[in-house]
Parts: structure tokens; C-alpha cells; sequence
């Protein structure tokens, strides 16, 4: 039975029983799949801030020019229609919707290869992040209609395996990539002429992606689960409206999410910085910081979903939420310090230390998300949390620390500095608002397992 609201929208009955979840093996191999897609997703995502320094060589590029198209250029299709799309998440077949995006996104990153001038690969970077807008609500929709409340932090963990792996994999490959054309020389390609080196590299991630296009559709699109409360099924409006009612709940995490993403922009010029301030190649630095930060961040997946794990068989539903806490303490210290270290080693060292917490609390902050949100607008919500941090964090983050490196430092070798005085001014305000959250959430997590309990 179905009633209105004062919008207009249908709003949805009490709630009802919980269907059963598909098979489990069917949940891991699509959690599987959708990990790999993730990899390539962060692959063409994050290769080009291990290519920025020749880019800006080659065009003539000022570091503010150069933020455009770390930040502005990838998220500029989110601004416009990412979030208005994710309506479709949660009415259409989700796996077709990544398959879409998974092509679309590999074709444009191929095409960033080709590109001769700044606007081309403006372009061409924009329509990356059209292919992307919808790959993460999705993917997170599917895994959480596959798996029940409980079991969540751990299959968003191993889904976060793509995540990393595509970090990592931008960086290692990358490096590896720029070492070997450099060893063997750039190719002469019909109609384009000789190559750049950044390039190949280009057309070397992008190609493949879309052999993944095709591989994403063996997964099962799962049943959805039931509704378990009152929404408006207006688009947006009612994910809006929800999110508002409980401000409590979601505030903090979202507004702690826009500072902490404000932060995010240092990672951006990794190469560029070691470059700078140490002398070091984008391959060197693609190829020791690539495979420090798969190890590190691998291993703290798995120790954040114990940990998980460990606080509830002692009782505590919220150990999702204090891994995020904790793991935040721990780590900003390091980040601080980092750009201040005077060696490259210790500087890889520190980041190792936030790489490791990041493992541990990254997975955990989406799904706190997925645990308290109705199933019926998981989708819209996990693209307005994902919008923040891909809007802020690579949109405008990066563009923060080129214009604090050009305009209040005023020297490129000063990047250090900009990313120190980033890291002392957004790191510890996230974590407080983030903390604000705790108790309301806790209780919203307590409440759902009553009433599941009593069903």
C-alpha cells in the first residue's frame, strides 16, 4: 500500500520482512568483479598526476593550469549531471550502467593520449569522469543488496581492493611504463606521428578497460532488499529530504568527508612534490611509492575488517565507526609531518603510515554509509556522498594546493609547504566533525538491529 507525501511522491509502506540474500558465492565473485572495475576506474583516475610534470613541460603549463586538469577536468561531469543520474541506480539494472560507464571512460582515457594541446586533454579527461560518475554508487548499491548488515564492512573492504590496486597500479605501471619507453624509445604511430612518453602511457591503461566492459556483465544483478521505511520516491527529493530528517546521522559524515576531501589534493602532486623537492624521476617515484602503497594499504583492508570484526564479537555495533576514529588519530601526526621529512625514504616511510590507516578507515567510511541507508535510495545517497569527495577532494583539492603553492608561497619548490599547511588546516577539523556523528550513529545501528531481531 502506498501514500503520498506533501511533494507529491509516493511514499513507501511500513516495512516489510527481509527477502533472503543471493547465495554467498555469488556475492564474492560479483564483489570480485566489481573490485577489478574499481581498479581501473582509480587506474585511469590517478595516472595522470604521475604524469602532470611532463605534461606541464610539454604545453608550457603554470601549476595552477596544471590543477585544472588534476581537479576541474575529471570532475566537471559530476557537477552537471552526476548526481541527477544516480537516480537511475536505483531503478535500472545497475550492472549495465557500470558496463557502460566502464567503456566509456576507457575510450576517453585513450584518448588522452592522443591529445596535442590543453584543451584536448581537458576534454578528453572530462569525459573520464562522465564514464566514472556512476561506477561507485552502483557498485556499492549491488555489494550492499548482496550481503547482510553485519557482513558489510568486510565486503566493502574487499571491494576496496580496486581502489587500491588502482592507486597503486597508477603509480607502478605508470612508472614502470615511463621506464620502458624511455629504454626503448617513444613509437611513430599513423596519422599521430612520434609519441610523447606520457602518452603511450595513456593509451597503455585506457585500452584494456574495455575488455572489463564486457566481463562486468557475468555478474547477477541481486534482488533488492525490502524497504524497511518511509521515503519519497520523487528523485533526489526524497534522498534529500531523508538525509535532512536525520542531519544527525549524515551530517557529520558528510561534512566531515568535505573537509578531510579538501585535504586530498597533496596526493595529487605526489610526483610532482618528490620531483621538486627531492630530485626524484616520476618513474622512480612511480615505481617505490607504488608498490610501498599497494603493501601498505592491502594490509590494512585486511587489518580494519578484523578489527571490525573483533569489536562486534565483543558487543560493539559501532566498530565500523571507531575504526574510522581511531585510525584518524593515528595518522594525522604523520601526514603533518611528512613534507617535512629530509630524505625521499622517510618521506615514503610516512606515507606508508597513512596509506596503512587509509586501508584500514577508507572502506569503513562508505559503509557506515550503506548501513543506515534505506535500500530504496542507497544509490542517490552513496552519489551525493561520493559527488563530495570526487567534486572537493580531486576537483577542487587539487586545484587548493596549486593556487597556495602559486599564489601564497610563490615558488614551485615551496609545494611543500602548501601541502603541510593543507594537512595542519582540513586533517584535524575532519576528524572532530567526523566524531560529532558517533553516538547518533551508534544508535541508529542499535535501533536497526532491534527491530531486525524482532521481525
Amino acid at each position: 500500500m502506498m501514500a503520498t507525501n506533501a511533494t507529491g511522491g509516493a511514499i513507501a509502506s511500513a516495512p516489510v520482512a527481509t527477502a533472503a540474500y543471493p547465495p554467498t558465492r555469488e556475492g564474492w565473485y560479483a564483489v570480485a568483479i566489481l573490485a577489478l572495475t574499481t581498479t581501473f576506474a582509480l587506474l585511469d583516475q590517478g595516472i595522470l598526476g604521475l604524469l602532470i610534470q611532463q605534461i606541464i613541460a610539454d604545453f608550457s603549463l603554470t601549476d595552477t593550469e596544471a590543477s585544472l586538469l588534476l581537479g576541474p577536468a575529471f570532475v566537471l561531469f559530476y557537477v552537471v549531471l552526476g548526481v541527477p543520474l544516480s537516480t537511475l541506480i536505483d531503478r535500472w539494472k545497475r550492472t549495465w550502467i557500470i558496463s557502460i560507464g566502464i567503456f566509456v571512460w576507457s575510450m576517453a582515457t585513450a584518448a588522452c593520449g592522443i591529445a596535442s594541446n590543453f584543451v584536448q586533454l581537458f576534454v578528453a579527461r572530462f569525459v573520464v569522469g562522465a564514464g566514472e560518475a556512476v561506477n561507485g554508487p552502483a557498485a556499492y548499491s549491488i555489494v550492499a543488496d548482496y550481503f547482510p548488515r553485519d557482513k558489510l564492512p568486510r565486503a566493502v573492504a574487499t571491494l576496496q581492493i580496486g581502489s587500491v590496486a588502482g592507486r597503486g597500479l597508477s603509480l607502478l605501471l605508470g612508472g614502470g611504463m615511463i621506464w620502458l619507453v624511455a629504454s626503448i624509445g617513444t613509437p611513430s604511430l599513423p596519422l599521430l606521428g612520434e609519441l610523447r612518453p606520457w602518452q603511450v602511457v595513456f593509451l597503455g591503461v585506457g585500452l584494456p578497460g574495455v575488455l572489463v566492459a564486457f566481463l562486468l556483465l557475468t555478474v547477477k544483478e541481486p534482488p533488492r532488499t525490502a524497504i524497511r521505511t518511509e521515503v519519497s520516491k520523487v528523485p533526489l527529493v526524497g534522498a534529500i529530504s531523508y538525509l535532512w530528517r536525520h542531519f544527525a546521522i549524515f551530517g557529520p559524515m558528510f561534512i566531515g568527508l568535505t573537509l578531510g576531501s579538501l585535504d586530498t589534493g597533496g596526493r595529487a602532486w605526489g610526483a610532482a612534490f618528490f620531483e621538486r623537492t627531492y630530485g626524484w624521476s616520476p618513474a622512480t617515484y612511480g615505481i617505490v611509492s607504488g608498490v610501498a602503497s599497494l603493501a601498505a594499504m592491502l594490509t590494512g583492508l585486511y587489518l580494519g575488517a578484523k578489527w571490525v570484526e573483533w569489536f562486534q564479537a565483543r558487543g560493539k555495533a559501532d566498530g565500523a565507526f571507531r575504526v574510522i576514529i581511531y585510525t584518524r588519530c593515528f595518522a594525522i601526526p604523520f601526514a603533518i609531518l611528512m613534507p617535512m621529512m629530509p630524505t625521499p625514504q622517510l618521506a615514503v616511510a610516512f606515507n606508508v603510515v597513512a596509506d596503512l590507516t587509509l586501508g584500514m578507515s577508507g572502506p569503513m567510511l562508505n559503509a557506515v554509509m550503506l548501513i543506515v541507508t534505506p535500500s530504496q535510495i542507497r544509490g542517490q545517497v552513496m552519489a551525493l556522498y561520493l559527488f563530495i569527495f570526487t567534486v572537493i577532494g580531486q576537483g577542487l583539492g587539487p586545484v587548493v594546493t596549486g593556487v597556495t603553492t602559486d599564489f601564497i608561497f610563490t615558488s614551485p619548490d615551496d609545494l611543500r609547504w602548501s601541502i603541510m599547511l593543507l594537512h595542519i588546516v582540513f586533517l584535524p577539523a575532519a576528524l572532530a566533525v567526523t566524531w560529532l556523528g558517533w553516538k547518533p550513529w551508534r544508535q541508529e545501528v542499535e535501533r536497526l538491529n532491534a527491530e531486525d531481531a524482532a521481525r
